[in-house]
């Protein structure tokens, strides 16, 4: 749900040029489509899932990536341990540390439980606290672009696209 989430929200900022993708700490789920419940409430809010698939993290991904988001307090505890060295390790943050109501807190107190063990209304918990963080980390990407010298990039017409043509919004 956070990567999709995520994507629909920088393409409503008009913030294009970003690559948001997903990936679970594991091969359990890899290839696999998204929960038909997380399809259900990203479709109630126009949010399309369909070409969502699963896969796993890869370790190169420290290197090639510049955020690195964890939703559950096991997964961010997992990348840490597997970051190869101190720069990967400083990409590593909670995604509710971007939500204002708990980003001074300690990390294992910004977690999101997984929802699929759940049902509809954990969904609907998870989308609330996805969304709460969602302002703070496109803030946060601005400014680092900004920071960088880059140019940061607005075109609602022209959402960001991979090598086929589809709109970025990754996989997990």
């Amino acid at each position: 749900m956070a990567e999709l989430m995520l994507a629909e929200a920088a393409t409503v900022a008009q913030l294009t040029g970003l690559e948001i993708d997903s990936a679970g700490i594991t091969s359990y789920e890899a290839g696999r489509p998204i929960d038909p419940r997380a399809a259900r409430k990203l479709a109630a809010h126009s949010i399309s899932s369909e070409r969502h698939i699963a896969r796993e993290w890869r370790s190169e991904w420290f290197h090639s990536r510049e955020l690195i988001l964890a939703l559950d307090v096991d997964h961010y505890g997992w990348l840490r341990q597997a970051a190869p060295d101190h720069a990967s390790l400083a990409k590593i943050r909670m995604l509710r540390s971007f939500d204002p109501a708990v980003a001074g807190k300690d990390p294992l107190d910004q977690g999101i439980e997984d929802p699929w063990f759940g049902g509809h209304t954990d969904f609907d918990n998870t989308w609330e606290l996805i969304h709460a963080a969602i302002p703070g980390i496109l803030e946060h990407v601005r400014a680092q672009l900004q920071a960088r010298g880059g140019r940061v990039e607005t075109s609602p017409d022209q959402p960001h696209r991979d090598d086929a043509g589809h709109r970025v919004r990754s996989s997990s």
